[in-house]
């Protein structure tokens, strides 16, 4: 629907820095438009002024003034010709993106356990015998054990851990339970809401 008067921000050109709003924007694109050089330069002062109200939590940065003056000169698509106070060269820095986070994307063989679990085992396949790989095969299972209680999969006996770790290890790792007693499990309980009294 497009009416006669009526000005939508989504028929304007897209803002460089929308934080400083757009009539910021007019004004620098008033104060490239100006033909005296001191016109521009007192008018870009005005502008920096005015970006400090909208933005005033960059007053707590070292080099905030730096970063206004970075913010017009990129604002003013590079064309405001005026006596800048700072070095701008570096501002197109500022558009730069950073690179994306890679995230981990492998499907994991068993949610209930989690990825850390499951390096551990492939850990304990790797390990030779001894009282390290002993140690580390005693918190793997109680952790596996906590990890069966909080996601509730049904049964949470140390049979079931020292099988799914005999099965996860390939069988190279054998639980013993008649040496090794797991720690007890308690699974917590959802908090209670109150019910309103009518």
């Amino acid at each position: 629907m497009d009416i006669q008067g009526l000005d939508y921000n989504t028929h304007r050109d897209k803002l460089l820095m929308p934080e400083y709003g757009r009539e910021i924007q007019k004004m620098v694109d008033y104060a490239i438009g100006l033909t005296e050089k001191s016109e521009r330069q007192s008018c870009a002062q005005e502008i920096i002024r005015m970006m400090e109200t909208k933005v005033p939590e960059l007053r707590d940065n070292v080099d905030f003034e730096q970063t206004l003056w970075d913010h017009l000169y990129l604002m003013s698509h590079k064309q405001l010709d005026i006596d800048w106070p700072y070095d701008v060269t570096a501002a197109e820095k500022l558009q730069n993106k950073p690179n994306a986070i890679p995230l981990p994307q492998e499907s994991m063989r068993m949610r209930h356990y989690g990825k850390l679990l499951e390096q551990l085992f492939e850990r304990l396949k790797s390990m030779p015998e001894g009282e390290e790989r002993d140690a580390l095969v005693y918190y793997t299972a109680n952790q596996m054990k906590r990890n069966l209680t909080t996601w509730g999969h049904g049964s949470m006996s140390d049979e079931k851990v020292a099988d799914d770790l005999a099965r996860y290890t390939d069988g190279i790792i054998q639980l013993d339970l008649s040496k090794m007693k797991l720690e007890k499990a308690i699974a917590t309980e959802e908090p209670k809401t109150k019910k309103k009294k009518k």
